[in-house]
């Protein structure tokens, strides 16, 4: 979703950019000007990601043909290494992004003894490019204290008219069995052991305690799905949701809750305080930077998994506080502007070039994640 909004947000101030990415399964070889596809792998253990295999030779010919002025590497896997072997080897300044927490994950996929040697492999991966943009100070200043060089943040925006409370559905609400007093929790995101859902439902059991007619939705698909809603069938398992229905899904909420403790930011946390939601999350990412404790929404320090549980409880309890919550969560989003991040993006990029303003061709490669994912 980043992505898509920066590819677009440079295109409107008058960039041209092209995209490189793994083609989607059963799709053919796609090629343009501004497009061009590769080969993809499933991530091993969650094969709704993809990879895109290395494609170093023909990167080196499309770039000798076209010359781009900067390239961005999104991702560090093998589509990257070799998009940042090509532009080195041509001389075009490359800029990294430092969007998901690999080495974090490691440790949820019984791999934490390789923890170490995927961080290092990423400090040499991103040490190899002019710079590395990242989400967050937090995080800026955690990798700077691992070894990484010349690390600066460009932050995340969100759509505060597609995610507004005005799309609240009566109808929807009513297809989840949900009383005029019930709470609806909801949790957006990939139903996967480093997201930590789990954690989800612990805290809307205890609300269910506080609250019985408390619900909790749970917008995604991931590894763990099919486990837990055979475990808790109570649980209204809303699946993936685009655009509007989506949306939709936050505005007919109540609260959200936001788990994970992996995030590089949380996209998602934005998404619910525009959409008028209290949430309660980890004190850290977005939720650190933008969500006042107490005021637009409850904060909890790193790690204490039962007292996440305690605050979401709690916050069941006060219908009034979570609706001042949301209030002021959604005051705050309407002020985080996509328009800043763009501009920041392209300052980066620009100095990148040597500051002499790079009006050429902007290349972004990642992993495609599927359908949802294409052109981002």
């Amino acid at each position: 979703m980043t992505l898509s909004r920066w590819v677009a947000g440079l295109r409107q101030r008058g960039h041209r950019v092209s995209l490189v990415r793994p083609r989607r399964p059963g799709a053919g070889a796609e090629s343009g000007p501004d497009l061009l596809t590769v080969a993809g792998m499933a991530l091993p253990g969650y094969p709704g990601v993809r990879l895109g295999v290395p494609a170093g030779r023909r990167l080196r010919e499309r770039w000798r043909a076209d010359r781009p002025d900067v390239v961005y590497v999104a991702t560090e896997g093998p589509l990257g290494f070799s998009a940042l072997g090509a532009a080195r080897a041509l001389g075009v300044p490359a800029l990294t992004g430092f969007h998901t927490n690999f080495h974090a994950y490691a440790a949820h996929y019984r791999l934490r003894l390789l923890a170490g040697v995927v961080l290092a492999s990423l400090r040499r991966f991103h040490n190899r490019s002019a710079g590395t943009l990242v989400p967050t100070p937090e995080l800026a200043a955690d990798l700077r204290g691992r070894g990484f060089r010349n690390v600066a943040v460009v932050e995340r925006g969100v759509d505060s008219g597609l995610f507004n409370r005005a799309r609240r559905s009566a109808v929807l609400r009513r297809q989840w069995k949900v009383p005029d007093t019930g709470v609806v929790a909801l949790y957006v995101g990939r139903v996967a052991p480093e997201k930590n859902p789990l954690l989800a439902i612990q805290a809307w059991q205890a609300m269910r305690r506080e609250v019985p007619a408390a619900r909790l939705v749970v917008v995604g698909d991931g590894p763990l799905r099919p486990a837990l809603m055979r475990r808790y069938p109570d649980v209204v398992w809303a699946g993936v949701r685009r655009g509007e229905d989506l949306a939709v899904h936050y505005a007919s909420s109540d609260m959200f809750l936001f788990p994970s403790t992996t995030e590089t930011f949380g996209n998602v946390t934005l998404e619910a305080m525009a959409s008028g939601l209290a949430v309660v999350a980890f004190d850290r990412a977005a939720a650190a930077m933008h969500i006042v404790d107490g005021v637009s929404g409850v904060l909890v320090p790193p790690g204490q998994s039962a007292q996440f549980v305690r605050a979401a409880a709690a916050l069941a309890r006060q219908p009034q506080g979570m609706a001042a919550m949301g209030r002021a969560a959604r005051h705050h989003a309407e002020e985080v502007d996509w328009t800043r991040v763009i501009a920041r993006l392209e300052w980066h990029l620009r100095a990148a070039t040597g500051g002499d303003g790079a009006r050429g061709a902007l290349t972004g490669c990642k992993p495609g994640r599927g359908i949802e994912r294409a052109g981002a």
